[in-house]
């Protein structure tokens, strides 16, 4: 997926942006020196360069300890804050809180990465025992009633307490977090609270695992016949996945995005691709012991009865009022407008390919298994161009050094390798980053190859986060992606979707790394859902500008650049089979909607399958093109952050739209005062103030949707409607 970043792996992680806290049997007791010398995690400070994650010493049995010590000594440091017989104030109160629970921090973001990153069955285990535990420590803390008088107590007199803008900021997020976590409900309500918390933690933890056992577990395997059309190096990432599951000689086709989608784009035997394109779609519905439907039902219900306990009429609604759409309408609104013309361009593009096959003699209608490789002809055709001829050119080292050579271009930033620090496994690595003045700014982590245990999809997450306020402690953060490695002594070329990924998660990247805030809870990523994705989209636009073509996509045998006339062909293809894109990702956005806007009533009892097919009925979706994630592999609403959110990824696509613009605008795609305001408002910014006045401090004003119809093809000529969907707030 070009869009997949924070995705599971995160949103795990993200349980720890909140104050988090839950009982813990008989943890009081202070460990034993032996164990202190043994653990990692109970040792006060890591004796590594920048403090860097010990991940060589690390193994599964330390965790568990390690939760239990750290949720034990936070809510020793929250009992403290809550029972301080001083009049609650700023320092006593909010900053009190933001030092707590720091040993829990840090056990739980190195927890959390390899739940999605580098999962065994230990570590497994460990999540299904802990998920329920941390939920129910984080009910202890947000529904602590003394805590929340303080806080309330702090927020009410705010403007009278001499704060700074950014205090005041946080005073207001740490009030709304309590709010919306119930803290302000009713004994009996705030108890059904929790108890809905700590089941929908163990639900969403089992639908991650039954997605990653079902998609692990299968494998197509075939012989060199079979692999007809697969291009060279999707078939040497396929024999060595082949000999590493025990198969050498043959060819192995998983579920991971990188591998099935190439097969499927390429493969000339048609019933193969059925076979494998069946597989994927059904991952987590196969009516077997990792089927999630059951799960998703039981999520969903417990979604809505919450929003209805905090007095709204569905979860969407309670989501999205703390984002920049406010409501589901205008996330709604914004999807339809995009949907229609999305919609008639796939129609239009389903003809074009059953034309094809009609001249070439097929006797057969299109289906979904047959899209992927007759767009590709198609593309060939119309273009005079296939992802074959691209590929050697982009190398993934080259683009490696592309997205730090943007970094350096906009932000003055500079990364270098560092091969003495400890990484979890032996493909990760790591670098050193620096600002223009020679001072040291965090740790870079790059996971860039697919391997068993590992979550799908495309990620960014931290190790620690950026903070000030007690002295300068800067961020490591880590990117994650899901490439096929290529065969020993080979080099790894990556597709352009890889590529636009690889831009995308940098982005991602340098918010956690340039966050510039005092307090940890503004720090970087740290913000509103239909915000979180443009800093990470708006560098997805600069991979097919001649620039970074003519610099960084170079043969991997003759070094030779791409000459200029494949460059101009790749970028006139661009816009080609974005109905297709844009429909399978707005279905998406459209059944994540209609889950979540249920009430509680509606929510009950729900049939999975049904209720997905309706709602794909009611937009006239076609069945040639299904959801980019069906229900039961969606983990970015059901393993994630993403719930009555996954639209965000579209309402960030007008801003980065947009935003791109504004250095379009001037002619020079590193102007500097646009980078400057771009870092002042955006990357450096973390949650300092209100998404739309963010981009507006960027941009000079409210970004508009024709930008974005523009880059999709989706815009008629002399159409110059001027703004984005009526009444969103803009998105």
């Amino acid at each position: 997926m070009t869009k997949t970043t924070l995705a599971a792996a995160l949103a795990a992680a993200l349980l720890f942006s909140l104050p988090a806290s839950a009982p813990v049997e008989a943890s009081d007791t202070a460990p034993a020196a032996a164990d202190l010398q043994a653990n990692p995690f109970l040792q006060a400070e890591w004796a590594t360069p920048f403090g860097a994650v010990p991940f060589d010493r690390i193994r599964p049995e330390h965790f568990v300890p390690a939760f239990d010590a750290g949720m034990a000594a936070h809510l020793r440091e929250i009992d403290a804050i809550a029972k301080n017989p001083a009049a609650p104030d700023f320092a006593n109160t909010i900053v009190a809180m933001e030092r707590a629970g720091r040993d829990l921090d840090r056990v739980g973001a190195v927890f959390f990465n390899m739940t999605s990153a580098n999962s065994s069955d230990a570590i497994r285990a460990i999540q299904t025992q802990m998920a329920p535990r941390i939920a129910a420590h984080q009910n202890a803390i947000l529904l602590n009633p003394a805590l929340f008088a303080r806080v309330e107590a702090v927020h009410a007199n705010r403007a009278n307490a001499g704060l700074d803008a950014e205090q005041i900021r946080l005073v207001e997020r740490h009030h709304l977090q309590f709010q919306r976590a119930g803290a302000a409900l009713t004994e009996a309500q705030r108890e059904r609270v929790a108890a809905i918390g700590e089941r929908m933690a163990s639900l969403s933890s089992s639908f991650q695992q039954n997605l990653m056992k079902d998609t692990d577990e299968w494998a197509l395997f075939l012989d060199e016949a079979q692999m007809a059309g697969v291009p060279a190096p999707l078939k040497a990432a396929a024999a060595a996945e082949a000999k590493m599951r025990g198969q050498e000689g043959k060819f192995a086709i998983t579920l991971q995005r990188p591998s099935v989608e190439p097969f499927l784009t390429f493969a000339e035997d048609r019933a193969l691709r059925e076979q494998a394109w069946r597989a994927w779609t059904l991952r987590g519905d196969n009516n077997d012991g990792e089927d999630n439907k059951g799960l998703i039902a039981e999520i969903v219900a417990l979604r809505a009865e919450r929003a209805q306990i905090m007095g709204y009429d569905s979860h969407a609604e309670f989501t999205l009022d703390d984002t920049m759409a406010k409501t589901p309408e205008a996330a709604l609104e914004l999807m339809r407008r995009v949907w229609e013309p999305a919609l008639a361009r796939a129609k239009e593009e389903r003809a074009d390919m059953q034309a094809l096959i009609t001249r070439e003699g097929g006797d057969y209608a299109l289906q979904g298994w047959d899209w992927r490789y007759y767009a590709e002809q198609v593309r060939k055709e119309r273009f005079d161009i296939s992802q074959d001829e691209i590929r050697p050119y982009f190398q993934l080292e080259q683009f490696i050094a592309a997205q730090f050579y943007l970094a350096k271009r906009l932000f003055g930033l500079e990364f270098t390798e560092r091969k003495d620090l400890p990484v979890y496994h032996p493909s990760v690595r790591v670098w050193e980053v620096k600002d223009a003045a020679g001072q040291h700014v965090g740790l870079f982590y790059g996971d860039y190859f697919a391997r068993q245990g590992k979550s799908g999809g495309a990620w960014m997450s931290s190790y620690r986060a950026q903070e000030k306020f007690d002295g300068a402690v800067t961020p490591h953060i880590v990117n994650v992606m899901n490439i096929p490695a290529a065969p020993e002594g080979e080099i790894a070329t990556i597709s352009l979707d890889d590529a636009i990924t690889l831009f995308h998660e940098m982005g991602h990247g340098l918010h956690g790394l340039m966050s510039d805030v005092n307090y940890p809870s503004l720090a970087g990523t740290a913000v509103s859902r239909d915000f979180v994705e443009f800093p990470a989209q708006i560098l997805e636009h600069y991979v097919l500008t001649p620039h970074f073509l003519n610099k960084f996509a170079t043969h991997k045998t003759t070094g030779a650049s791409m000459p200029v006339e494949l460059q101009q062909r790749l970028i006139a293809s661009r816009q080609f089979n974005q109905g297709f894109a844009t429909v399978e990702f707005l279905s998406s956005g459209f059944v994540d909607m209609d889950f979540h806007a249920l009430t509680a009533e509606q929510a009950k009892g729900i049939d999975v399958a049904a209720f997905e097919a309706q709602a794909l009925e009611r937009i006239g979706a076609i069945p040639e093109i299904p959801m980019r994630h069906r229900s039961p592999h969606f983990a970015h609403i059901f393993a994630g952050g993403y719930s009555a959110g996954y639209y965000s990824y579209l309402w960030s696509e007008v801003l980065d739209s947009d935003g791109f613009d504004a250095f379009s605008e001037t002619g020079d795609l590193f102007n500097p005062e646009v980078a400057a305001r771009l870092k002042q408002y955006v990357f450096s910014a973390g949650n300092l103030r209100d998404p739309m006045a963010a981009y507006v401090a960027f941009r000079g004003r409210e970004p508009v949707v024709e930008p974005l119809l523009r880059n999709r093809g989706f815009l008629a000529d002399g159409d110059k409607r001027g703004t984005a969907a009526e009444g969103d707030n803009e998105g």
